[in-house]
């Protein structure tokens, strides 16, 4: 084998929390080398939140538009595409290269590696025809790719992932989903909103079935306003394809007919080629085990995506630092889950922190609800068209803190942020009952929501 290179951290995959750890690492001085061989940054930056959120942001635009009759006079709008693909390409993607991202780390002191690198001892990393041995840290954070189900014919099809479904340039006429997960909805309704026709194949009897049923129901009456329709408790059991038209063959009968397939069904991280058995870890581990500093054996760090703490890229960026800081020797709070926030950018909003209500029953938790309609408060009330929504608190009662809450409206992900920390905190709800809350704001309803807690 090539003689190894020393360094003080080898960083295996560059997506966003590998990318922060070895940009840090490599400012304070330490001898840094960075391996990826997909696009420095991840999925984020080229084909998840931000592009995502550009489509998102033009969708919703129509559909505000759509809005003024009910507020305003008339207003009609005529959707192109191909504004919101050139604004993908030109300022999210440059075109989905990464040559900035690299530069940013290298002018940080770091040392770029294009390739897939793989552990081949203690402290040891491979990638190509070189080998590193990293002094003080190798860091995994070679997240995930869409989880694509073994559905008979699917396979060799020109089916989308999220991918493609971002990269696309002329919109087709109608699209399958499969998945009613976030990705999956998110798609969907700016698909939807673009005038394209939409179709959800769900197999759980529910939308966002990992959420609250409130939240559930209320993504599934937009969509359906949007055109959209959704099959819930439907089996994918064959995928066919004619070279213009995927045709879906649903468990029990019946199908589903569409231009183009969209899986999203899920993310999965795949640890098999990492090398893991050269340092006494399994290969076949759906994930990586890592402490409160993000350790996963004598050496080793992960953060992201391989972690199994959810494929967000605030977690991997809060990970990164939790990694940082031990690294460094720096000290600090260990990661801590129990606040961990997620928002569906549909609209509505579906922003939701901590546990849902079934989660803190299953933990035998005694639990209160506090619930509250959106509509019925000022805010929603001012606000009118586009007013669906709801604030749900989750009570442990035992202990009079929130455990868990729901924000489902016009602007949910940002109403988040206040209950996120109340959870994170556990602030006691006597306190939360005897604050001041500004008027008329959508957060209000927090207080609305607390008053009935029962």
């Amino acid at each position: 084998m090539t003689e190894a290179q020393r360094v003080d951290v080898v960083v295996v995959g560059l997506g966003v929390g590998g990318e922060e750890v070895a940009g840090k690492l490599a400012e304070a001085g330490l001898s840094v080398v960075g391996i990826e061989g997909n696009l420095v940054g991840g999925e984020c930056p080229y084909w998840g939140c931000i592009p995502s959120k550009m489509m998102i942001r033009a969708a919703n635009a129509l559909a505000e538009t759509r809005r003024v009759d009910e507020l305003a006079g008339h207003a009609a709008a005529t959707p192109d595409w191909s504004m919101v693909a050139t604004r993908i390409r030109e300022e999210a993607t440059d075109d989905w290269d990464d040559k900035v991202a690299v530069d940013r780390f290298t002018d940080k002191g770091g040392r770029f590696v294009r390739g897939y690198g793989r552990l081949v001892g203690p402290g040891r990393v491979a990638v190509g025809d070189q080998v590193f041995q990293a002094g003080r840290a190798v860091v995994l954070g070679t997240g995930s790719a869409p989880a694509v189900p073994p559905i008979d014919g699917l396979a060799g099809t020109p089916y989308w992932t999220n991918r493609q479904a971002i990269e696309v340039t002329e919109l087709p006429r109608s699209l399958l989903v499969l998945g009613g997960g976030a990705i999956g909805l998110e798609l969907t309704q700016v698909f939807a909103r673009f005038g394209v026709r939409v179709e959800v194949i769900e197999g759980s009897d529910r939308v966002l079935a990992l959420e609250e049923p409130e939240s559930s129901a209320l993504v599934a009456a937009a969509l359906t306003d949007d055109g959209v329709r959704l099959r819930t408790n439907a089996r994918a059991e064959r995928v066919e394809h004619d070279g213009q038209t995927f045709t879906v063959r649903l468990a029990g009968g019946g199908s589903a007919t569409g231009e183009r397939l969209l899986v999203a069904t899920g993310r999965r991280s795949d640890l098999t080629d990492l090398g893991l058995d050269t340092v006494g870890l399994d290969p076949r581990a759906r994930t990586l085990t890592t402490d409160d500093r993000m350790r996963v054996a004598d050496g080793i760090w992960a953060v992201g995506d391989v972690t199994g703490h959810g494929a967000f890229t605030h977690v991997a960026m809060y990970q990164a630092g939790v990694a940082i800081r031990d690294i460094l020797g720096r000290g600090g709070p260990g990661a801590d889950y129990r606040a961990l926030s997620r928002v569906t950018f549909t609209d509505p909003e579906i922003g939701a922190v901590g546990l849902t209500e079934r989660q803190a029953r299953d933990r035998g938790l005694t639990v209160r609800i506090g619930h509250t309609d959106l509509a019925s408060s000022a805010r929603g009330w001012i606000h009118k068209a586009g007013n669906a929504g709801f604030v749900k608190l989750i009570v442990d009662a035992d202990r009079d803190v929130l455990v868990g809450a729901t924000s489902a409206g016009p602007v949910g992900g940002e109403v988040l942020g206040w209950l996120t920390v109340a959870v994170h905190a556990e602030v006691p709800l006597d306190r939360l009952r005897n604050m001041i809350y500004a008027y008329p704001t959508f957060h209000r309803a927090i207080e609305d929501a607390l008053r009935n807690v029962r």
